[in-house]
């Protein structure tokens, strides 16, 4: 078992990913092709994949189909690449999620909103310090996004109480905050850029001392996405800057249209390269044929991957 601070090491560096979960024409999971999804990512240089992630549609999972996805995860990239299991929604089932990775064999969890219900900062702590203790052997990495943001002084008091508690990732994009809990807890946690399309906002972080983010459209252009992250990680500014006017503001543009796109456009993007992981399950929807085809351009113009 990866301890909670080898988990640390392990994400304090390089570039993380989400892998989409595959379906059938029916929506059901499909473990064959996953795992031929996985082999493919894992030489890429991804330093670790969260399985059942947000991208990999956690919130329309089964308890079936997660054990089955973190069990397909961790056996295709034993010994090749750490895998992170997604667990959130109520605190008993995140819980559930969470042990359920654990027994079978995921390296970490990536705690996610408890979903629908706004909460204080003390009710938010108390599920993450309940989800920690649940798992005490397991390094655990809070996601801050949506009706689950903690403040500095609630992710204080919650790292006294939990030491597996070792990364903050952050979906929020609140720079006050962040510089906030930057300064406050220092090397204490694994800092994560965790926004949408987060090569966006990926030397914006860096300044501000998150140099590691997780990246979506590595699920397609895996290549063009390693080429990304150097180039940030290096300051190569008219790489990123290439990238961004030619890549990444169009795909933006695609994805802003429609809640949900941010899912619905990875996998769009898998399909038209010849990885195609299904269709997206409800309430998301597919692109329109027109977008689908604006993204096929975007794709053909970074050439092979």
């Amino acid at each position: 078992m990866t301890t909670p601070q080898e988990l640390k090491a392990i994400v304090s560096d390089g570039l993380l990913s989400f892998p989409v979960t595959d379906f059938d024409r029916n929506g059901d999971f499909r473990a064959d092709t996953y795992a031929a999804r996985l082999e493919w990512l894992a030489p890429y240089g991804a330093t670790a994949l969260f399985a059942a992630g947000g991208t990999g549609e956690f919130f329309s999972l089964t308890k079936s189909d997660y054990t089955n996805v973190v069990r397909t995860a961790t056996e295709t990239c034993k010994g090749k690449v750490p895998i992170l299991a997604g667990a959130g929604g109520p605190t008993r089932v995140a819980i559930e999620y969470a042990q359920e990775a654990e027994r079978n064999g995921a390296h970490g969890i990536l705690l996610m909103p408890h979903y629908l219900t706004e909460a204080s900062q003390e009710g938010i702590a108390a599920h993450a310090e309940q989800v920690c203790k649940s798992v005490p052997k397991m390094g655990v990495i809070i996601y801050n996004r949506a009706n689950s943001k903690l403040n500095a002084d609630s992710l204080e008091r919650l790292a006294d109480k939990c030491p597996n508690l070792i990364g903050f990732k952050d979906g929020v994009g609140d720079i006050e905050s962040m510089v906030t809990i930057r300064r406050r807890m220092g090397e204490r946690f694994s800092y994560l850029g965790g926004l949408p399309t987060a090569e966006v906002y990926a030397a914006a972080y860096k300044a501000l001392g998150v140099p590691v983010y997780s990246s979506a459209v590595f699920n397609f252009i895996p290549k063009t996405a390693m080429q990304f992250y150097r180039a940030i990680a290096a300051n190569d500014h008219a790489t990123t800057g290439k990238l961004l006017d030619e890549f990444f503001l169009p795909y933006l543009a695609i994805r802003n249209r429609r809640q949900g796109y941010a899912v619905s456009i990875v996998k769009a993007g898998a399909r038209l390269v010849g990885r195609d992981a299904g269709p997206v399950r409800a309430p998301l929807t597919e692109l329109t044929e027109e977008e689908m085809a604006q993204l096929d351009a975007l794709i053909r113009k970074l050439g092979a991957q």
